[in-house]
Order: C-alpha cells, then sequence, then structure tokens
C-alpha cells in the first residue's frame, strides 16, 4: 500500500511538473515572438541589432525545447513510458546545463552590462531618435516612464540630430552660436504643459528644473537591480522544480522497471 502511494505521488508529481514547464516554455516562446515582432519592445533600442535577435532566437529556442520536455515527461508519466522517461531526463539535463552556462556567462560580463546600455541609449539619443519611428517611441517611454533624461544627462541631446530639428521646430534664430543650442524631447518635462519654452538651452547652461535631470541609464540600472532579488527568487524556484524532476523521473523509471520485472 506504502509502495502504491508512493508510486502514485510520484507519477502525478511528475506530471505537475510537467505542467509548469509546458507554462514556462510556452510564456517563453511567445515573449520571444513579441519582441521579435514588436519593436518597440524597450530593449530593441540595444545598438547591435542582429545580436539582440540572435538572443531572442536563443530564447525562442529554449522556449520549443522546455516544451518538448513537459511533452516527454507529462506524456511518459501517463503511459509510463521508460523510454519517453529517459528522454525526458537527457533533455532537462541539457536544459539545465545551458542554464548553469548562461548564468556563468552573465555573471562573468555583469560589469559591461552599464557600459552596454550607455553606449546603446546614448548613440539612439545622437542618431536615431526624430529618425527611426521605434526609437522614437522607445526613448520617450523610457523618459516618461523612469522620469529620466537622455543617456547620462540631458546634456547628451547636445549634437544629436534631434536637437536641431527641435531647435529649428521652436523657432529659434539661426546665428553664428546656432551649433552650441540644443533641445531635449517633451518627454524630458515634467509637466509637458509648463515646459514648452524650457527645452532648449545652449552647452553649459544650467539645466531648467521643470527637465529631469538625471541620466536614464542610471535610472535603468536602478531599475533592474530593484527586480534583481525577483528574478533570483524565480531562478531558484525553476531550478528546484528541475531537480525534483530530474529525481522523479529517475524514481519512476526504476519503478517501473521493477514492476516489469514482477509481473514476468
Amino acid at each position: 500500500m506504502v509502495l502504491n502511494e508512493c508510486y502514485g505521488f510520484t507519477k502525478y508529481g511528475l506530471i505537475c511538473i510537467n505542467l509548469i514547464f509546458w507554462a514556462v516554455g510556452l510564456a517563453s516562446v511567445v515573449l520571444a515572438i513579441w519582441m521579435l515582432t514588436d519593436q518597440t519592445f524597450m530593449v530593441s533600442i540595444a545598438q547591435d541589432q542582429q545580436n539582440f535577435n540572435s538572443g531572442l532566437c536563443i530564447l525562442l529556442v529554449a522556449g520549443v525545447l522546455m516544451l518538448l520536455v513537459a511533452f516527454l515527461g507529462c506524456c511518459g508519466a501517463f503511459r509510463e513510458s521508460q523510454c519517453m522517461l529517459i528522454g525526458f531526463f537527457s533533455c532537462l539535463l541539457v536544459v539545465i546545463v545551458a542554464q548553469v552556462a548562461a548564468a556563468a556567462w552573465l555573471y562573468a560580463n555583469s560589469d559591461q552590462l552599464e557600459k552596454l546600455i550607455t553606449a546603446s541609449i546614448t548613440n539612439t539619443v545622437k542618431n536615431e531618435y526624430g529618425e527611426i519611428e521605434s526609437r522614437t517611441q522607445t526613448v520617450d517611454a523610457f523618459q516618461s516612464g523612469l522620469h529620466c533624461c537622455g543617456a547620462t544627462s540631458p546634456n547628451d541631446w547636445a549634437g544629436s540630430k534631434y536637437a536641431s530639428h527641435g531647435s529649428s521646430q521652436l523657432g529659434l534664430t539661426v546665428t553664428a552660436d546656432a551649433s552650441n543650442v540644443f533641445s531635449v524631447p517633451e518627454s524630458c518635462c515634467k509637466d509637458s504643459s509648463t515646459c514648452q519654452f524650457n527645452r532648449t538651452f545652449k552647452l553649459g547652461d544650467t539645466i531648467s528644473p521643470a527637465i529631469y535631470n538625471e541620466g536614464c541609464t542610471y535610472k535603468l540600472i536602478e531599475a533592474l537591480k530593484s527586480l534583481s532579488n525577483v528574478v533570483l527568487g524565480v531562478v531558484v524556484g525553476v531550478g528546484i522544480l528541475e531537480l525534483l524532476g530530474l529525481i522523479f523521473s529517475l524514481v519512476l523509471y526504476c519503478a517501473i522497471g521493477s514492476s516489469d520485472r514482477y509481473k514476468s
């Protein structure tokens, strides 16, 4: 009786774990497809679009592999198939190794994160804002949502392609000093209704208090750090489930083999 209860617990426990794997895999696939097709997504601001798309393709493949793992685990447990269970164990082991390798790579390159974000946002501010619609929408979302302006400060807008256009739109007189004049987007304003004429500066001027004076790089890094505990908790939770999946699949595999030998 006790053995039967343990066998049933292991079998249905493995099924429940694989349902969670199925949900995680499906979410990864949907997220990757969304980010590949919707270029206004916030991280599409990455300077190297090829590397960005490569990362999304890896996420898509990982999601598909997780769906395959969940399928093998559920079917193997339902049908009590040793072949499917060993396939599930092997695929899940590959996923775990890949996750460990990815975590090690991220930890080793964590110091480069701030430099990468700064370079990406600066490039978009200088060359792409106002020229590429998706980049414009992304920067506006960053600045208004995070209450920031520019990559490191509002002065990053000086010399940008947008600055000259913005200055012209505000009706500035072109003088010998025109190259020192720049304007910031309306998304840099704390209150867009009151800072229409406070968005234009000369290099070295004091930034108006109506404009956000912190750079988006720092704000974004702070936002990512604030989410680090949540991400760590999710990773640990998924890792525990994966470890339980490995253990349950081995126990169920051995139990099925013992039962077959007893019947024969």
